[in-house]
């Protein structure tokens, strides 16, 4: 059964970002798309890159969803249990996955104390979510195809009707696709090349 798009897990669109100022200091929230840990990893470092004069870049993360989501957080010099932990509470409660948030602060000089920090880095979390556009997470599969070189302009407008992305294209003996698609196109598209090339298109499952 396919779920409606209501119904799948959500992740971000696209990244987003918001500047809060709490008690003279700057909380900046950058949020973006992270299918994996490296991915999570790689946009920490992209903003610790960007703003190195900052006080804090407190992070948190999590790819997948429900049952199978690995998490991530880090307090990044503040009081333990006063910055990520809170950061990852709100992430988890807002439903979307395969999210990484990073709370750059620049100190103001004043202390905003143990409850104020958990506030502070919860509404910028909050903040950030807020603006961060969502879509559903489709599950995708990878094929390969190979077809003779008469049907390849008719293979290729069946591949982009079935919502698929043309990863890469090879021209030999024959011509073979690398193609990306959601998951429930496939049976779909295998039947429309079946009959569009009377069997001779061939499909497999990339590795």
């Amino acid at each position: 059964m396919t779920l409606p798009a209501t119904e799948l897990p959500q992740i971000p669109a696209a990244r987003a970002r918001v500047e809060l100022r709490i008690v003279n200091s700057r909380f900046i929230g950058s949020l973006a798309p992270a299918e994996d840990v490296a991915a999570a990893r790689a946009f920490i470092a992209e903003i610790r890159a960007e703003m190195p004069d900052a006080s804090h870049h407190v992070y948190a993360y999590v790819i997948g969803h429900g049952a199978t989501t690995t998490l991530g957080m880090s307090d990044d010099g503040e009081p333990s249990g006063t910055a990520g932990r809170p950061m990852l509470a709100v992430l988890r409660g807002s439903g979307i996955g395969d999210a990484v948030v990073v709370v750059t602060r620049y100190f103001g000089g004043t202390l905003l104390g143990t409850g104020g920090l958990v506030r502070a880095y919860s509404d910028t979390t909050r903040a950030v979510l807020e603006v961060v556009p969502r879509v559903a997470k489709i599950a995708r599969r990878t094929i390969w195809i190979t077809i003779g070189y008469a049907a390849y302009e008719l293979v290729r407008r069946l591949v982009l009707a079935h919502e698929a992305r043309i990863d890469a294209e090879e021209f030999a003996a024959d011509i073979v696709l690398l193609v990306t698609l959601p998951e429930v196109q496939v049976a779909p598209l295998a039947a429309a090349l079946t009959e569009a090339t009377a069997g001779r298109a061939r499909l497999e499952a990339a590795e």
